[in-house]
């Protein structure tokens, strides 16, 4: 079982956003940090290296990696991409977040 899923439309984003900025044979890390108004925040980024503590995964075709310590906060949580009229955007939606912000980039566990 993947740590973090991605939908279809996110797996599409972030492959339009590698190809974009030249970043062939990355991959997509999710981390946690401390943080923002709930006191944990998500950290998206795009990597080239995964270490020897990282989870990794497969999601339509986008390389996935987690590091062991987000993993605790991260397991079962799915990402998706949406555009509509609100605004575009990456949806993370976790399932072990007790308490969110309303920006929903940060959380508490």
């Amino acid at each position: 079982m993947s740590v973090v899923s991605l939908s279809e439309a996110a797996a599409s984003k972030v492959k339009q956003l590698i190809e974009r900025d030249g970043r062939a044979g990355y991959s997509l890390r999710l981390k946690v940090v401390g943080g923002g108004c709930s006191g944990l925040q998500y950290q998206l980024m795009f990597d080239d290296k995964v270490g020897d503590w990282d989870q990794r995964s497969e999601e339509h075709g986008v390389s996935v990696v987690v590091d062991s310590k987000s993993a605790v906060y991260l397991l079962g949580t799915r990402i998706d991409y949406v555009d509509d009229l609100n605004g575009a955007g990456f949806k993370i939606d976790n399932p072990n977040a007790t308490s969110t912000c309303g920006c929903g980039q940060s959380f508490g566990a």
